[in-house]
């Protein structure tokens, strides 16, 4: 008896250590795995657990690593090669897809941080694939290796995975120079700009609006010569102010008004001012000249004209 309740905090322990991995988002058969350029498939050394190597990890290598014990030794990415780190995700005993999935590289001395999101299947299986060139510049200058962490999370109450897997050792090409980047934006105060806008529209020239002006002007004789010839009643314009007297002055005013409107325009005014006016004097146009037609017409009717 004394022997079972001896054994009864390791067995505690044991359910606590299950209870948390079925509530938390882990992985499991994660390989880590550069390939030189050229080389075939199959064509690396393998290594059985993440502690068999205490080397500098090399080209066409891969190996295994496991949960919250990253590599000690670091990856080298040559610049013909290519890496791979290759998983399955799993949500408690259950493989699954996380809403999020990416390998977080880290340059500790100069505080930058970028990612790459896994390819993720429906079944976990999980797949990212880098070189020299998707890298920034910043790395590729760095005195020290960049560190690789595995971020994982989704929605719902279980917890998030966000921990060091490895350290990338980056080895440049010296035959190749690494492109140079210009001075980063920052945040502050810019030089003041000066905006040049583009003049506003102007009357035509003076000469071109005299001219068209003139020959406006020199058809007014040869129109009112063909009125009068026609047999205008100059004469019933009296009889008519008499008839309708309100409805003929505000409908000859308002033919007036709008030339100066339109004068106005050509001269001073912009569009958004005369639209307004021009439509309040057409309708009194509009209004007036009805009752006057109506009276001539009635003239008309008489025999009057």
């Amino acid at each position: 008896m004394v022997y079972l309740w001896s054994l009864l905090p390791t067995v505690l322990a044991v359910s606590n250590l299950a209870l948390c991995r079925a509530s938390s988002w882990h992985f499991s058969d994660a390989t880590v795995s550069v390939q030189g350029k050229g080389a075939g498939v199959g064509g690396g050394l393998k290594e059985k657990s993440a502690h068999a190597t205490e080397s500098v990890f090399s080209a066409n290598t891969f190996t295994r690593f496991v949960e919250h014990k990253p590599l000690s030794a670091p990856v080298t990415l040559g610049a013909s090669d290519s890496l791979k780190v290759v998983l399955t995700i799993q949500d408690g005993k259950m493989a699954k897809r996380p809403h999020q999935a990416f390998l977080l590289l880290k340059d500790t001395d100069a505080g930058l941080e970028i990612s790459y999101p896994f390819n993720v299947k429906e079944s976990g299986k999980a797949k990212v694939d880098l070189t020299q060139k998707d890298l920034p510049s910043q790395f590729l200058t760095s005195s020290k290796p960049v560190e690789a962490h595995l971020v994982l999370g989704s929605f719902g109450s279980s917890q998030g995975y966000n921990d060091r897997i490895f350290s990338l050792n980056i080895a440049t090409d010296s035959n190749n120079p690494i492109p140079t980047t210009g001075k980063p934006l920052r945040y502050g105060k810019l030089p003041e700009i000066h905006h040049i806008f583009k003049p506003n529209p102007s009357s035509p020239n003076i000469v071109f609006s005299l001219l068209f002006t003139g020959a406006v002007l020199t058809t007014l004789p040869a129109i009112l010569g063909v009125w009068l010839y026609l047999g205008a009643n100059v004469n019933h314009l009296s009889k008519a102010f008499q008839s309708a007297p309100i409805s003929h002055t505000i409908f000859y005013g308002s033919i007036i008004g709008i030339e100066a409107i339109f004068f106005l325009y050509y001269t001073s005014w912009n569009l958004f001012k005369t639209l307004p006016v021009l439509f309040a004097a057409g309708t009194v146009t509009f209004l007036s000249g009805s009752r006057a037609l109506s009276e001539v017409q009635e003239r008309r009717l008489a025999g009057e004209r």
